[in-house]
């Protein structure tokens, strides 16, 4: 399976549940568009108490996760906190309640639809310690050493390049920094035909790893001093056919105190901007597809000017400006 036809099929699936107005569309870790059990029901089953719920925009609550990775964080006022896959903003309202308004969360989300809805949220309900942006967490839109503590719910799962997101969080992160966060792994190997099923990867099936195999990329990534919190088996919206092999955990991690994000060397990407050809740059800031402050969006890296001359070739009469 492709790496973006599965992201664009999460995206579609994830944009719908964002703009439906079903005050019971939930039903567990990354939800069907079913209408089922209220979410807030869902959220208390998926491990957040009746304060947490209540202490949260009604909006943000959508019973989408499975765990509770604020409850495990330890956050403290002041800290800068980052929620890989913040969807709807439940945890980046709950963090924001504890850092308190001398803190920062930001949210990370790469369904517009998803962002655009937390913003309003935050907006209705005056946060001004919190921030939602539009990127993937496979290249996070987020400089290098800003962030005391990473916090995700269930959405590791659905990137495809694993490693990439925990490399890209160790980056992020301040020496000393921690990463705590919910998801799911698997007991043995699931079947072939789920993990080629787009929509049992949108469920945050098909893209679980094995628990060993997912704790090791965490490790290969840099992170130290690593350790499964909590588990327990996961039941909501799982076929009979996958009953015990699908287990919530809780897994925290720390930076070293001594480590340093190593300094990015210059690297090739394309830029394009409305009503202008498309630019090949070199820069040393990790630009995303995303978003980048000269373009409207920017990507890459590519290894060579040769291989941007290529993409820039096969986007003719698709790129701005060149149609």
């Amino acid at each position: 399976m492709e790496n973006e036809k599965i992201k664009e099929h999460v995206k579609k699936r994830y944009g719908e549940i964002a703009k439906t107005e079903c005050s019971s569309c939930s039903s567990g870790c990354c939800s069907s568009s079913s209408c089922g059990p209220p979410p807030q029901y869902v959220a208390w089953k998926l491990g957040y108490s009746p304060d947490d719920i209540e202490g949260v925009p009604e909006d943000s609550v959508l019973g989408l996760g499975c765990g509770n990775p604020v409850a495990l964080a330890s956050l403290k006022e002041g800290e800068t906190v980052l929620d890989l896959g913040s969807g709807g903003g439940i945890d980046v309202f709950l963090a924001a309640n504890k850092v308190g308004p001398q803190g920062k969360v930001i949210g990370v989300d790469m369904t517009q639809e998803m962002v655009t809805r937390a913003k309003a949220t935050a907006s209705k309900h005056g946060y001004t310690n919190v921030e939602f942006r539009l990127g993937e967490i496979e290249a996070l839109p987020v400089e290098d050493e800003t962030v005391d503590v990473i916090i995700s719910n269930c959405v590791i799962n659905l990137a495809p390049d694993k490693l990439k997101v925990f490399q890209e969080a160790y980056r992020v992160l301040k020496p000393n920094g921690r990463l705590m966060v919910s998801d799911l792994v698997t007991e043995g190997e699931l079947p072939e035909a789920v993990r080629k099923s787009f929509d049992a990867w949108a469920g945050c099936i098909a893209g679980a790893l094995e628990k060993g195999e997912y704790l090791d990329k965490i490790k290969q990534a840099g992170f130290e001093n690593i350790k499964v919190v909590s588990g327990k088996p996961y039941t909501i919206d799982v076929s009979q056919e996958l009953k015990g092999k699908i287990t919530s955990i809780q897994v925290e991690a720390y930076k070293s105190s001594q480590a340093h994000t190593p300094k990015v060397q210059s690297e090739i990407f394309v830029g394009f901007k409305e009503n202008k050809k498309p630019e090949i740059f070199k820069t040393d800031t990790r630009p995303t597809k995303i978003t980048h402050p000269q373009y409207d969006f920017a990507h890459g890296p590519f290894k060579s000017i040769e291989d941007a001359e290529v993409y820039i070739n096969s986007m003719k009469g698709l790129a701005c400006g060149n149609g």
